[in-house]
């Protein structure tokens, strides 16, 4: 999408009034073809508002204490340390300038975060995403999806700094400016509806993504010789070939801790931190604008 729809500032006191939604502006089509792929597009796109408008200030207050919590812990573990050593290494930081360009900044948007209320994994995530931000000056504006977010939680991460869609894109965001995607634990089908809506040298280029392996994904489907989920993952698949994917140096780590955890029943952090990273990637897309993409194609 050229152009997203925001959550307004919340300062009702009464939280079932007052929802607005701000649909995305798209300009007049001038060939019935693009008139009819705009209709289907509009289609897939959801409006939403939150399921669970129920809030008062002590259940945001109680939220915001756990995320505090959470970004202060996670602040202090080796795997942040070694996360961050991961991305100042020349092999990375130099793939993001070169994606930030003369823009200056890179925006954030996050899919698929899931409850940050109910369970720690998605608080780690979020706290990940925060810390990032508060690192490097040139990532600039965050924002996020999860159809499951309550209003006290779309509350809670307003207040953090980050803006909540209102509108569920299911992964189409076109990345007409430098765009960092983040998105651990998504289901393969947002990933390639992403992929799909970037089918251009130009837009693939402006994107960074964090998420799921795309060589354990082209692994599995070799492995399962499955034509039905090949096709389900084309765009995945194809992409391989294009893309420098480099695992988080902190997998071996966070597997380490995992079996160490298991072994003596201590110290849940640490699991969920397996739970909230294990088999993550760095994804950066650096297209020749000569090369064929429809060929690609699978």
């Amino acid at each position: 999408m050229a152009s997203s729809a925001k959550t307004p500032a919340l300062d009702n006191p009464n939280p079932a009034e007052d929802w607005t939604v701000v649909l995305p502006r798209r300009g007049k089509q001038k060939r019935n073809f693009h008139k009819v792929i705009i209709q289907e597009r509009q289609k897939q796109e959801q409006l939403w508002t939150p399921a669970d408008i129920e809030t008062n200030p002590e259940r945001e207050s109680k939220l915001m204490q756990k995320i505090q919590t959470c970004i202060r812990k996670l602040e202090n573990t080796s795997f942040w340390l070694k996360f961050l050593d991961q991305l100042q290494t020349p092999e990375i930081f130099d793939r993001f300038l070169k994606a930030v360009g003369s823009e200056g900044k890179m925006q954030m948007v996050i899919y698929g975060i899931g409850s940050i209320e109910s369970y720690e994994p998605p608080r780690l995530q979020l706290s990940l995403a925060i810390l990032m931000k508060r690192m490097f000056s040139w990532i600039g504006e965050v924002e996020v999806f999860d159809p499951v977010i309550s209003l006290a939680e779309s509350r809670v991460l307003t207040a953090l700094g980050c803006s909540v869609l209102t509108v569920n894109e299911q992964g189409r965001r076109q990345a007409l400016k430098p765009t960092m995607f983040f998105m651990p634990h998504c289901d393969a089908e947002l990933y390639e509806n992403l992929l799909e809506e970037n089918w251009r040298h130009d837009l693939l280029s402006n994107m960074t993504l964090f998420g799921n392996s795309f060589e354990a994904y082209e692994q599995h489907v070799s492995e399962c010789k499955i034509l039905k989920l090949a096709d389900s993952r084309k765009h995945i698949l194809a992409i391989r070939q294009f893309v420098k994917e480099l695992p988080i140096d902190s997998r071996k780590h966070i597997v380490a801790i995992r079996q160490f955890v298991k072994e003596r029943s201590i110290d849940p952090f640490s699991d969920d931190l397996f739970r909230a990273f294990h088999g993550s990637s760095w994804h950066f897309f650096d297209i020749d604008p000569h090369s064929d993409l429809c060929d690609a194609k699978p």
